[in-house]
């Protein structure tokens, strides 16, 4: 059967109301529905039903962006078998979100090389497609992001963005050493998430040696208090795999 030019009031209507996959497609789906004698109830459900799941699509699309992961990751690429020492149903449990609804934390301790960085971008995806809002910053960006809001008088703002987030990701804790206006800063944004929100910090140093970062034992000793009492906690140490994959690759092209 011919399609029928939808009526111009009909298009008219669903641009206003802002329902662009029924504009596009309704035509279409009206046409099928007259072939295969469907009702105009089946019709319509068909025609909502793609509306929202288009919607559904571009959210969890723009939720991924505003996260700010540097590169996808997915738990599927993780090779477990090079990172013996971590619990596999235990990362797998926490993919499920239940730890980020009771605001629990999650710490990944260890060498460089070992997958730190790959699992928190994978977790932090995991709950971006089950709903939450994310974001993923490095330790240093994230510091450097509050002392520039602080300048520009911007620091309450900024710190209200953070506050909306279900999971905050900060991502190698250590690796550079902060002056005490930045660790208090830091320091507060990570207290101030203690049981009202979730985070993911991953770190290659050993809590022992945090006192490197938040510039003396006390400060330390207050932030670890909070971060650990609901918090799940991973040490992945071992040989680097970017190391590993390196000495394949030249031991493959020995070979040749």
């Amino acid at each position: 059967m011919a399609q029928k030019e939808p009526p111009l009031l009909l298009r008219s209507n669903l641009k206003a109301l802002r329902l662009p996959t029924m504009l596009a497609e309704h035509g279409k789906l009206a046409g099928e529905a007259a072939d295969s004698n469907q009702d105009y109830l089946d019709y319509l459900l068909r025609l909502t039903e793609l509306e929202l799941a288009t919607r559904s699509a571009n959210a969890l699309q723009a939720r991924i962006k505003q996260a700010g992961f540097p590169v996808p990751k997915d738990l599927d690429s993780f090779d477990f078998s090079a990172a013996p020492g971590l619990s596999k149903p235990k990362i797998l449990e926490l993919a499920r979100g239940g730890w980020i609804d009771q605001r629990q934390n999650c710490c990944l301790l260890g060498s460089s090389g070992t997958g730190r960085t790959h699992l928190a971008i994978a977790l932090g995806l995991v709950a971006c497609r089950l709903g939450k809002r994310v974001r993923f910053f490095t330790a240093a960006a994230l510091v450097n992001r509050l002392e520039e809001a602080l300048k520009q008088y911007q620091l309450d703002r900024f710190l209200r963005q953070l506050d909306k987030l279900d999971l905050l990701v900060c991502d190698e804790l250590g690796y550079l050493s902060f002056n005490r206006s930045g660790a208090e800063l830091l320091f507060q944004v990570f207290a101030d998430r203690y049981e009202r929100s979730s985070l993911l910090i991953t770190s290659n140093l050993p809590f022992s040696e945090w006192q490197q970062v938040f510039q003396g034992e006390r400060m330390t000793a207050a932030l670890l208090d909070r971060l650990t009492h609901h918090c799940e906690i991973f040490e992945m140490n071992g040989e680097s795999y970017r190391f590993r994959e390196s000495m394949k690759q030249q031991r493959a092209a020995k070979g040749k």
